[in-house]
């Protein structure tokens, strides 16, 4: 059954990958413009989401930035063919510029390790195959839900010489023990952990939600340096960023801590605000406090 659910979207990864990036991004586009009038799940998330992280914006300009966001979510679906089926050569030839790169190598030359926080912008994808190829770099790793894609998901995060480790409790201690060593890791800043023991409440663009406690967590027990990078999407390829986080983020307070974590990731999304993932139900608070922002859209 897992095979038979797998098989449309490999035939979908194959059949953009052999695509023109442009013209694979361009029906990734089209395809959002056909979803929008139905106002699924995502628009309703999307409009909420833009609704609470940008108070400031007149309805039409709201409405602008979450068609643009879905546009932009649909170019990333359009596009993985080529991040993950695509040779490393086509992909290096395709980051056209990349930006803060020497933060890292410094703190390698100097035998530090480094904790690079990627939140869900642009193309992550991207970001984590360029970030191995500045040095040792241990990332975590979750299993899809279709498993029958696992295989193919494994050997493209690794082809640029990145080492997955599982969610786990041995995998948590092979990353700290490599970051420790002055390797590099990435870690997701902004995902909403499932457990209610792994997060703390905090504030990110100016609403309260749950936010995971991890890198936090690695910053303090490891002594790394601390950066937010993100692959920002541009005509005929991408712009890997580097950015250094708020000197507030090494805080042994946590929460003081996680409020300088997610003011990172408001500085990043800032660059390119439709490019960030407002499909996502972001703002959650555990344990929950009423009903929740997002009751009322089912």
């Amino acid at each position: 059954m897992d095979q038979i659910k797998a098989l449309p979207v490999r035939v979908l990864l194959r059949l953009c990958a052999c695509l023109p990036l442009g013209v694979a991004r361009w029906l990734g586009r089209c395809a959002a413009a056909l979803y929008w009038p139905l106002r699924g799940a995502s628009r309703r998330v999307t409009e909420r989401n833009i609704e609470l992280a940008f108070p400031g914006l007149d309805a039409p300009r709201r409405q602008r930035l979450a068609r643009d966001s879905l546009a932009a979510t649909a170019e990333l679906a359009a596009e993985m063919g080529h991040v993950w089926l695509r040779g490393w050569p086509w992909l290096q030839r395709h980051i056209l510029a990349v930006e803060g790169a020497d933060l890292v190598r410094d703190a390698q030359a100097a035998g530090r390790g480094v904790i690079v926080l990627a939140p869900h912008l642009g193309n992550w994808e991207v970001t984590g195959l360029h970030l191995a190829t500045l040095g040792p770099t241990v990332s975590l790793y979750e299993p899809p839900h279709l498993r029958d894609l696992d295989a193919m998901i494994r050997r493209a995060r690794q082809r640029s010489g990145a080492t997955l480790v599982p969610t786990d409790s041995r995998g948590l201690a092979r990353l700290l023990k490599s970051v420790r060593g002055g390797h590099i890791s990435g870690i997701l800043p902004d995902q909403c952990p499932r457990d209610v023991g792994s997060g703390m409440n905090s504030h990110f663009m100016g609403v309260r939600c749950f936010t995971g406690t991890l890198a936090s967590n690695m910053i303090r027990r490891t002594g790394a340096l601390a950066l937010f990078g993100y692959g920002r999407r541009v005509p005929g390829g991408w712009v890997v960023c580097y950015r250094p986080a708020d000197e507030d983020i090494y805080s042994d307070d946590t929460a003081t801590s996680l409020a300088a974590l997610n003011r990172g990731v408001e500085d990043c999304l800032r660059d390119c605000p439709a490019q960030y993932q407002w499909e996502y139900k972001r703002f959650k608070i555990r344990p929950k406090e009423g009903p929740g922002v997002y009751a009322d859209l089912k």
